[in-house]
């Protein structure tokens, strides 16, 4: 099914870009090529300078050895569609959704943040910079390591690592658990490995999905270290299913127990 759904995606968003090609200008960088219409030049160029700070900041802040370089034809791109509409009806996203990325053809969609319109988003371009940006980037870069078609690894690790690069949107996170917890709305680790994709759910559910997945990822890099982190992924990367990289990186049986080891984290027990 997640398959399916990155087909339609990535179907509908190169339909989108071959139709309007002729229409789109562009800005080059050392590293990314950024393709726009009417957004501003200002508002263009301020993604294109925060995208270069990003490109080794990432790759440095998760351990990760770079071999793919986006240098000349190789260069990322990133697409800023007019507006929040366009966006959501070429790319298929739900509104929440402020910027996707396609790691394969390591492209990253996202759209000018004009103010006071009728489809205001909910993300302001400080946002998209300091959280958006960096999390569709992310996603990009763990590909290139993990491996592109690689079917081991849980959507909520995925997003865990992207969400990592956005540290400081979720600062308070771990006061919120608790007030889902007491809710009835906090999931539990096998909860979260049923989702294979995001479409569909409304915004609530994903942001309580996005916060745990984060946690994940940060309780696996404060309790372990990053040095075991990498090798975690590059025992994914190796074709190891999730269970066997678990196993031979941490000193944890199974992904049930890895549940309790997280939550005893959480809620300090």
């Amino acid at each position: 099914m997640r398959r399916f759904v990155l087909f339609l995606f990535i179907f509908f968003l190169v339909c989108g870009i071959i139709a309007q090609a002729e229409e789109w200008d562009t800005l080059k960088s050392t590293h990314f090529v950024v393709y726009y219409k009417k957004a501003p030049e200002d508002f263009v160029k301020k993604i294109s300078d925060r995208a270069e700070e990003l490109y080794n900041k990432i790759t440095a802040d998760l351990g990760f050895n770079r071999f793919d370089f986006w240098l000349w034809d190789n260069r990322a791109k990133i697409y800023i569609y007019d507006d929040a509409v366009q966006f959501q009806t070429t790319t298929g996203n739900p509104a929440w959704v402020g910027g996707v990325a396609i790691p394969k053809l390591k492209t990253i969609a996202t759209f000018y943040y004009a103010k006071n319109t009728d489809y205001s988003p909910q993300v302001s371009l400080p946002d998209f910079l300091n959280q958006g940006l960096p999390h569709e980037m992310t996603h990009i870069i763990f590909r290139e390591f993990v491996g592109f078609s690689n079917t081991a690894i849980p959507l909520w690790l995925e997003e865990g690592v992207a969400s990592y690069q956005e540290k400081d949107k979720y600062d308070k996170v771990y006061a919120l658990l608790k007030y889902w917890r007491s809710e009835k709305r906090f999931m539990d680790l096998k909860k979260l490995s049923q989702f294979s994709a995001l479409s569909g759910i409304d915004d609530k559910t994903a942001g309580v999905f996005y916060a745990e997945a984060f946690t994940v990822v940060d309780f696996l890099m404060k309790e372990f270290g990053r040095d075991r982190f990498v090798l975690f992924c590059q025992n994914l990367r190796d074709k190891k299913n999730f269970e066997q990289a678990l196993v031979s990186t941490y000193s944890l049986r199974d992904i049930g127990e890895l549940d309790s080891a997280w939550q005893r984290y959480l809620w300090h027990e």
